[in-house]
């Protein structure tokens, strides 16, 4: 990584209290299809229903084309699929970045959605110099608001009828942000 912020092309580990931030690998395949199969998954998080999708989903995760920064999430210990969490809509010119993550039924519960937001974070704030990263979550999900405050992610307010979700109604948000002085 160069000191002027360039997004490596090959994805980068990054170790977190807990997790491992990493490319995603075909073997990760079919436990990523389970952990899309999940009711709570799909509804905030939509993501691909076949293996041939995994593979376009993993593809598009580990090709870092200069707009994201995106890694599967896993444990340090066993290696196992535990989520994903991405820098995306990345803009050097102005400093900043959304946060976006899921993680999958067998891994809540456990600080692993926070652990894994903070590393990005850190990543973003040190190899990238970013200086602010937004995160959007459904008003409706209150646990996606605990992972922001945990991940250090301030609430600046609720955007109405945001985005359209996949039950296809537009839902309120909550904005929460960082910045790298925080």
């Amino acid at each position: 990584m160069s000191a002027d912020g360039v997004l490596p092309a090959p994805p980068v580990r990054v170790p977190g209290d807990g997790v491992l931030l990493r490319e995603v690998r075909e073997d990760d395949h079919a436990r990523v299809l389970e952990a899309f199969g999940d009711g709570r998954t799909a509804l905030w998080n939509p993501g691909p229903t076949t293996l041939a999708g995994v593979e376009e989903w993993a593809r598009g995760r580990n090709d870092w084309d200069g707009t994201h920064a995106s890694w599967l999430v896993a444990d340090p210990h066993t290696d196992d699929v535990l989520g994903a969490v991405s820098l995306f809509k990345i803009d050097l010119d102005q400093g900043d970045a959304e946060v976006g993550y899921w993680v999958a039924p067998w891994g809540r519960g456990r600080g692993v959605a926070a652990s894994a937001v903070r590393s990005a974070a850190a990543y973003g704030f040190g190899a990238l110099v970013l200086r602010r990263l937004h995160l959007f979550h459904a008003v409706e999900n209150p646990a996606s608001c605990g992972v922001a405050r945990r991940a250090g992610f301030l609430l600046e307010g609720t955007l109405r009828e945001s985005y359209r979700y996949a039950d296809g109604r537009f839902h309120d948000e909550h904005l929460h942000a960082r910045l790298a002085t925080d």
